[in-house]
């Protein structure tokens, strides 16, 4: 079975959309992107998958409780098909708009019970497909929860964060404290849901060109002090 110029359609826009956001594509997502019905999508993906450019895996769909969902990425070969240079995209006045929203909806979260703070924040989060705007977006999810810790644990991070050598080691100190108390303390629905987004943020903060990390980090510094 030949990869026709239909199936190389749809398995390039599958690779631009994982690129984009690290995250395993859903069909009606790829539906939605080149126009088709989510049917149509499905079917192109399965034959697809028999010629080994993508594999199927399950996940539990946040919106449908306890039921899974069929995705998919794609494999090293489809990546290879693909591998071209990086393009440096990033949109200096994009992010700052970006920067601006996190910010403001961490003030409207402020009065929030905790676990409708993380749910909203969670919910901005699956709308987003930019790779930064992805992270910027889990590192607000984790200043919600640390703002709701309070006390001297919120004291704690906070000042290890100001005080690290470097914003990017700031960073990371920042997302692997505030995960390990998460898993401790929130009810295992909310900590596996974090724990998973917080995976793919490490992930993605790999694949950020050099300004995206610094801007990335910057923000959280300035965000975090100002929480």
């Amino acid at each position: 079975m030949p990869l026709t110029k239909r199936r190389m359609q749809f398995l390039s826009k599958l690779v631009d959309l994982y690129r984009k956001t690290n995250l395993p594509i859903h069909y009606e997502a790829l539906a939605k992107s080149i126009g088709v019905s989510k049917w149509t999508a499905y079917d192109m993906l399965k034959e697809i998958e028999k010629l080994g450019f993508i594999t199927r895996s399950y996940e539990v769909n946040t919106k449908e409780t306890g039921r899974s969902q069929v995705v998919f990425i794609p494999t090293a070969q489809a990546t290879e098909l693909f591998d071209q240079p990086r393009k440096d995209t990033f949109d200096p006045e994009e992010w700052e708009r970006t920067a601006a929203k996190i910010s403001r909806l961490l003030k409207d979260l402020k009065q929030a019970k905790p676990d409708e703070a993380l749910r909203q924040m969670i919910d901005e989060i699956v709308k987003h497909t930019s790779r930064l705007d992805f992270c910027a977006y889990v590192i607000g999810m984790l200043l919600v929860y640390l703002k709701k810790l309070g006390g001297k644990t919120e004291a704690f991070i906070r000042h290890m964060v100001k005080t690290a050598p470097s914003n990017e080691t700031g960073m990371t100190m920042f997302i692997g404290t505030v995960l390990g108390t998460a898993i401790q303390t929130l009810s295992e629905e909310l900590s596996l849901e974090i724990s998973e987004l917080v995976t793919r943020l490490l992930k993605s903060i790999e694949d950020l060109s050099g300004e995206e990390k610094a801007r990335l980090s910057s923000f959280l510094s300035e965000v975090g002090q100002n929480g």
